[in-house]
């Protein structure tokens, strides 16, 4: 049973959705929030609304946790599971090749954890977008520009508790610059400290919500064709819109990994430049 539409409809020709299979897929990919006993209750209670999207945030807080519980256990002796084991795997790839090359020895260890929390976060979003009545977070530019927000703040504090305030500014101009091109370069520095979170940002979501809208319109292309031009018509084209999903599903499932290592290898970089510039 496909759930009703929310918010996306209100902004369609109409209202109602109508007959059109692919404004009822897309809908999916609009926050909305949830109308259950006890979404109502929490809301009622503590003035707070239930979106579908935290559902799948906290569901991938859970995981991450749930994964990583045996993991110390792994990394210090043989035991801990395999399941343990496997992730101590990609604790070290995250450590040796995405963390280490990029950042000073000592701030590494100490932001390590929090760039493979990271990771697996953004990770476990994306994948559950892919899985029957869930829901993408990725997909929404508020939990991107929240993520984003996050490797700002660490740009900018971080900077300036290792390098003092002073010169976490002066170091934006690179060195050597002739004085006459000081005041050009450094507001467009100042900008651009800004500009490489919001890149963020909008990376992560315009990837996530636009695999989705792919995969979901080849999956309406039978119910689309269906419903227009009769049963046998969709029934014929619905194996090419199957396979074609199928295929999408398996390019958005490399695609999850791939804006998970983005996001997290460019926050290190955009981090590591501010806490040691000339590294």
């Amino acid at each position: 049973m496909i759930p009703k539409v929310f918010a996306f409809n209100a902004f369609l020709p109409g209202g109602g959705g109508g007959d059109d299979p692919f404004q009822v897929l897309f809908g999916h990919l609009v926050p909305h929030k949830l109308e259950s006993g006890w979404a109502i209750w929490v809301e009622s209670t503590f003035g707070l609304a239930v979106w579908n999207i935290q559902l799948f945030q906290v569901a991938a807080v859970l995981l991450t946790g749930v994964l990583f519980s045996r993991v110390a256990v792994a990394i210090r002796t043989t035991g801990g599971g395999p399941i343990a084991r496997v992730m101590a795997g990609w604790v070290a790839w995250i450590r040796d090749e995405m963390v280490y090359p990029n950042m000073q020895r000592k701030h590494a260890d100490k932001l390590l954890p929090l760039f493979i929390s990271l990771f697996f976060y953004i990770l476990f979003m994306n994948l559950f977008g892919l899985v029957p009545f869930g829901a993408t977070a990725t997909a929404s530019i508020f939990v991107t520009g929240s993520l984003a927000a996050l490797t700002l703040v660490l740009m900018l504090v971080g900077g300036i508790i290792v390098q003092g305030p002073i010169k976490f500014w002066t170091s934006l101009v690179p060195h050597g610059v002739p004085g006459w091109l000081i005041p050009l370069m450094f507001p467009l520095e100042v900008v651009g400290l800004f500009i490489k979170p919001f890149a963020l940002m909008v990376r992560l979501g315009a990837n996530m919500l636009g695999g989705h809208l792919v995969l979901l319109s080849f999956l309406g292309l039978a119910l689309y064709f269906g419903t227009h031009f009769g049963s046998a018509v969709g029934l014929a084209i619905a194996p090419v819109s199957v396979g074609m999903s199928v295929f999408m599903l398996i390019i958005e499932s490399f695609v999850s990994l791939l804006q998970a290592y983005v996001f997290t290898l460019l926050s290190v970089i955009f981090i590591g430049s501010c806490l040691h510039p000339d590294h």
